[in-house]
């Protein structure tokens, strides 16, 4: 049994631990800081096995260099020379076995340009998304065009509706008060918010959500309902699916 828990980091970043049965064996997910992984590994007698990656951000590199001196860790991530201390360079359509539980690498550009994304076809499955899809919203374009990153959430949208998803940010309510504005109308926003609502006034994060969830709230895999693109087109072109994406993420970034 594969269990994943969240070290918290930074503001709002979580750093997932990734754990099989109880072996003291464990694989972490985009750790930008070093010092909680540390203090959880420490104090729960564990040993860091594994570092997946999914981009190049400090906030998911940046604890890195002192994990590995410490632990000496298997480290995969993507094939870019932003990202030192990568021992196995993977892309889309890569598999790596990881806590017993075979991956797959999504290609997922847009956010970044090196951006990927870990599935396992598990009971449940699990997605590792890094920045690529939060609950109730996506990243933003640093690197990548509109047309990247909607055709990479089309993609993982094609993913089952009973996958988790692992997201690397605590950002769900403010996604959803963009959510209500994109999407008015949509009474499972409204049912969402008052849920993550009461799990953040329990200090609990609003993560992991299901790809089926985000299909009814989240507006940036809604670009086909009419309600998003009636509410997007008082804020540029909705004339197709990416289009009213291009509107969407653009309003959200002046949001």
């Amino acid at each position: 049994m594969l269990s994943v828990t969240p070290i918290p980091a930074f503001s709002d970043n979580y750093i997932w631990l990734l754990r099989q049965d109880t072996s003291h064996d464990v694989c972490v997910v985009d750790p930008g800081d070093a010092a909680p992984v540390i203090e959880l590994l420490e104090r729960e007698g564990l040993t860091l096995g594994t570092v997946l990656i999914t981009h190049h951000h400090a906030d998911h590199v940046g604890g890195l260099p002192e994990l590995i001196q410490r632990y000496a860790p298997r480290v995969i991530g993507p094939d870019t020379p932003s990202i030192e201390g990568i021992d196995e360079r993977v892309g889309d359509g890569d598999e790596v076995r990881v806590m017993g539980r075979l991956l797959e690498v999504i290609g997922v550009p847009g956010h970044t340009l090196d951006h990927i994304a870990y599935f396992t076809a598990g009971i449940p499955p699990l997605l590792f998304s890094g920045d690529v899809i939060f609950s109730a919203g996506c990243g933003r374009l640093f690197e990548g065009t509109p047309a990247q990153m909607h055709a990479s959430l089309e993609r993982l949208a094609a993913l089952p509706d009973d996958t988790l998803i692992f997201a690397a940010h605590e950002y769900t309510l403010a996604n959803l008060r963009f959510a209500r504005e994109a999407d008015p109308g949509n009474t499972d926003i409204e049912a969402a918010e008052a849920e993550c609502r009461r799990a953040r006034q329990l200090d609990r994060p609003t993560l992991p959500s299901t790809l089926g969830r985000e299909r009814r709230i989240n507006p940036f895999l809604r670009c086909d309902s009419a309600g998003v693109r009636q509410a997007a087109a008082q804020h540029g072109d909705t004339d197709s699916r990416l289009a009213t994406f291009t509107t969407l993420r653009a309003w959200k970034d002046s949001f």
